[in-house]
């Protein structure tokens, strides 16, 4: 698998940015995130993971964007196709980047202008607030308001390159969801099967596992996020994994429901359920259909149209991020489109109020969804 994006992938992206910002009435695009800055650059690192120093990028309404960034990440910004890079000393308790942003920003815009911020939902502005105000009353020239959901726009569409790296993140995770037998049964602590589930993720080709979920219990889980337990597994035991890795820079998100023995019948009846909830998603995974219209699909599957479930959703978009736009709830109309990356996650409550939750990851086509993740046998897996 190539590392990275051809430059193509990058000037094509910047070139579709420009064309929303114009029909928009933005002269610039002010980029805070990891995510949106990788997105126009190919910027990857690790070093977001430290909150102490702000990263910018401006997207210009013509030309290439530029880089206004920390001194310490200029070497590896300087490896990526952005040639114009403003560094600063960081952290600076008194000047964290505040003077450069303003003043890259009256360079790009002098002739004023207004610059769009993403700054609707699954958005945050990564600097700190007063800092913001800072630069806005430095550009007294400029107005700032919301980006208009360019960036969910661009990103919710995916690329052929980039469904190639999902697929790929998606046969990492399932080559690792194969080898669950060597790791987990009859008396193994979950903590374990957790960390070892880790270890085969990485071994199969992932650059690393930043979320890895799941449960053990008999009848299901009680929950599908807290920290795993020391708690050994036990004939009757129904075991899920559910992992987010990654292989250069881009995630899968799906899980697997293991029986530690033969599963008794209300678990097998509940997988059942998941399975046909499945299919009702995929059918309703239709260009032209509406996210709503997959979360009713599966909704009424799994709680006869109720539209009741503590996760709150069916599942949600994937790419760059664990997720993304959109969420498969009864409130989202967002239409689906050729290059969406998806997951379907359903779920059922059983009798005791525990839960078996099953998910998957699909990109929607023309001609109808395509599995990306190993597509899981109809049957739990025993062992």
């Amino acid at each position: 698998m190539q590392r990275g994006f051809k430059q193509a992938e990058y000037e094509a992206r910047v070139a579709r940015a420009q064309r929303l910002m114009k029909d928009s009435g933005l002269d610039a695009l002010l980029l805070t995130t990891e995510p949106e800055v990788r997105y126009f650059t190919g910027y990857l690192t690790r070093f977001w993971e430290s909150p102490s120093r702000p990263w910018f990028l401006i997207v210009p309404l013509s030309g290439k964007p530029v880089a206004v960034i920390p001194s310490i990440g200029a070497a590896l910004m300087g490896k990526t196709w952005i040639d114009d890079i403003r560094t600063w000393s960081a952290p600076d308790l008194k000047d964290d980047g505040v003077s450069l942003l303003s003043t890259a920003l009256i360079d790009l815009l002098r002739d004023g202008g207004t610059v769009g911020i993403p700054s609707g939902h699954e958005t945050h502005l990564r600097m700190p607030l007063a800092d913001f105000e800072r630069v806005k009353a430095s550009c007294a020239g400029l107005g700032f308001t919301s980006e208009n959901g360019i960036m969910r726009r661009l990103r919710m569409i995916k690329s052929d390159a980039e469904i190639a790296k999902i697929q790929h993140a998606c046969d990492v995770a399932g080559r690792a969801f194969a080898r669950v037998p060597e790791i987990a049964g009859e008396g193994v602590p979950l903590d374990r099967v957790f960390r070892d589930f880790q270890r085969l993720c990485l071994e199969e080709g992932a650059d690393w596992v930043p979320y890895l979920a799941g449960g053990a219990g008999p009848l299901g889980y009680d929950d599908v996020i807290s920290p795993a337990a020391p708690t050994p597994l036990k004939n009757g035991d129904v075991l899920m994994l559910d992992t987010g890795l990654v292989v250069d820079g881009y995630f899968c998100d799906f899980d697997r429901n293991f029986s530690i023995g033969t599963p008794c019948q209300d678990v097998q009846d509940a997988y059942a359920v998941l399975m046909d909830a499945m299919v009702k998603g995929q059918e309703a995974a239709q260009v032209g259909n509406k996210a709503s219209d997959v979360f009713h699909a599966m909704d009424l599957i799994v709680t006869g149209g109720k539209g009741t479930g503590d996760a709150g959703r069916l599942g949600h978009g994937l790419g760059m991020q664990l997720t993304e736009w959109p969420s498969f709830i009864a409130e989202d109309d967002t239409l689906l489109e050729d290059g969406m990356v998806i997951t379907l996650e359903p779920g059922v409550t059983l009798s005791n109020g525990s839960v078996l939750v099953h998910e998957d990851n699909f990109v929607i086509r023309k001609n109808g969804p395509v599995q990306l993740s190993v597509k899981a046998p109809r049957s739990m897996v025993e062992m």
